[in-house]
């Protein structure tokens, strides 16, 4: 008995083991398979993208000065609220001059040019910015880099255009959007570290070197190549148009991007100041709530759009989904009194991000006729500009005068405005279409 009742033991053991020597293969197939079909989703860009992804990882990873340029104004200089508002307004009508400059020069002599000049110079005012502290002197600054500075985001949108295959185009503006997610997650928690330890002038030493080093590479190993012929949106090259300001679905898709990047922005001008004044968060703590939103999109970002590319979804649909995800991210942030609601609010605004930019990039681009991209692109950057400018004048005032909650539910507001346009729009595109 006692034989058999120990073979049977040593029967169970074995088994048990299999068991747990299949489960673990099991797992690791499992994982490898996951690995595989993420890496599979990056598959299929030219040479020229993944360059233009590696030198928007560059430098967007040393832009340090955004995410932390309303607590230097008002920390550092000791601007009140009102003075830091200007100064954002400055910055974005300067960035809505450079937008539509980069646009129509870029349809004129082409993109690759205004790449080049763009980053370069924009890196060397950059270097220069820190030795500007007067109110006008910065307000003056500001316009003048960033009318530069965002000449690029046109010309660039545009070079995507060019150097990726028409089915390809969502998804390489999305692997330039996980680039400069990538850099944003690696740059600010950086930032926070150079703060506190040599200052916010080291801050400008290293946004504006990697704008030099980044450009530098892109024109080494870039090629000028035409502006794209473009084949794969709504019109055909053969389109005739008049101009893009009878675009009546494209102006009311430029609101929308406007709302939602006015919301957005939230997270470069009120968002570090409440982390700061509410919680007591440090710059660092602040950065690492930056870096999480980079990580989810680089890692979540790509197999999201590759699935709704599959399926093709209705782009205007999936904006829809993010414009009312933004609204929740500022809808928690009315629960005060634990710091969890600013994890939450990031994913929520994360994910908002990832169903809203990618598409409206595309969607923006498959709008324009031949030898118009970069015009339409232009209006499409502006929107974003200006959005900086009232974004931040906007919660800046509202937060000074009727505190964060209001400013909150305003914001919130916008994103269900905005997520009303999106069903405007998707009727309007239908009726287009008949």
């Amino acid at each position: 008995m006692q034989k058999y009742g120990n073979e049977n033991l040593n029967r169970a053991i074995y088994h048990c083991g299999v068991c747990k020597f299949g489960a673990q293969k099991f797992k690791i197939s499992m994982l490898k398979s996951g690995f595989e079909r993420y890496i599979n989703n990056f598959r299929g860009f030219s040479r020229e993208v993944w360059i233009l992804a590696t030198i928007t990882f560059i430098n967007r990873a040393g832009t340090m000065v955004l995410p932390f340029l309303s607590k230097y104004l008002k920390e550092d200089l000791g601007f009140s609220y009102g003075e830091v508002g200007w100064v954002m307004v400055c910055f974005g009508l300067g960035s809505m001059l450079g937008s539509w400059l980069g646009g129509k020069l870029s349809d004129k002599i082409g993109f690759y040019k205004i790449m080049i000049f763009s980053l370069f110079t924009s890196g060397l005012l950059f270097l220069g910015l820190q030795f500007i502290t007067s109110f006008w002197g910065l307000c003056i600054a500001m316009f003048v880099i960033m009318a530069v500075a965002d000449m690029f985001r046109p010309a660039m949108f545009v070079s995507l255009g060019a150097y990726a295959k028409p089915e390809n185009r969502t998804r390489a503006f999305t692997l330039v959007r996980l680039a400069v997610n990538l850099g944003f997650a690696a740059g600010p928690a950086l930032g926070g570290l150079i703060i506190m330890g040599i200052g916010y002038q080291g801050l400008f030493w290293a946004d504006g070197s990697s704008c030099i080093i980044a450009i530098l590479i892109f024109a080494l190993l870039v090629k000028e190549k035409k502006n794209p012929v473009h084949v794969d949106g709504h019109f055909t090259q053969d389109t005739k148009v008049d101009s893009v300001f009878k675009d009546r679905i494209f102006w009311v898709f430029l609101f929308v991007s406007f709302a939602t990047a006015m919301i957005f922005f939230q997270i470069f001008s009120t968002l570090p100041l409440y982390h700061h004044e509410m919680y007591g968060l440090t710059e660092f703590q602040t950065g690492l709530l930056m870096t999480l939103n980079g990580l989810l999109i680089f890692f979540l970002e790509m197999p999201i759009v590759s699935i709704f590319d599959r399926n093709k979804t209705n782009k205007l649909k999936i904006m829809l989904w993010g414009s009312l995800m933004m609204t929740f991210s500022f809808a928690v942030l009315l629960f005060k009194g634990w710091a969890g609601v600013l994890v939450i609010s990031i994913m929520f605004m994360t994910f908002g991000e990832m169903f809203l930019f990618p598409f409206s990039n595309s969607f923006a681009l498959s709008r324009a006729p031949r030898g118009h991209e970069g015009r339409y692109m232009a209006l499409f950057t502006m929107s974003f500009s200006l959005a900086h400018i009232m974004s931040s004048k906007t919660g800046m005032e509202m937060t000074s005068h009727f505190g964060y909650q209001t400013n909150w539910i305003f914001m919130g507001s916008l994103g269900i405005v905005a997520a009303v346009c999106c069903v405007w729009l998707m009727k309007m595109v239908r009726e287009e279409n008949v």
